[in-house]
């Protein structure tokens, strides 16, 4: 079951359970849209894998299972993440 993180990780957008900005990885981690395209460039700086779209939770089914109230701010060391980003953007997630 997806945990339907409350935020973005970088700049903290609300993201509730029926956005569609929503960003996940492999992993779950979660960012906004914007983060993923113009900062990231589709390269989870956690994992180093892509991005796909976070499926909305039917609002029937939210009470059973509820999104998470968690928020895990983790801001980009940019410095860091270069090395990861320039290993990986121009490899297709699938490859990597």
């Amino acid at each position: 079951m997806l945990e339907l993180r409350p935020s973005c990780e970088h700049c903290h957008t609300s993201l509730p359970p029926d956005s569609e900005e929503a960003m996940i990885c492999t992993y779950e981690c979660t960012f906004c849209i914007t983060c993923v395209e113009h900062l990231l460039e589709n390269v989870c700086p956690n994992c180093g894998g892509g991005f796909e779209k976070r499926p909305v939770r039917p609002k029937a089914q939210l009470s059973n299972y509820p999104a998470s109230s968690t928020h895990v701010h983790k801001p980009i060391d940019f410095k860091a993440f270069q090395i990861l980003k320039d290993k990986n953007s121009s490899i297709p997630p699938n490859k990597r």
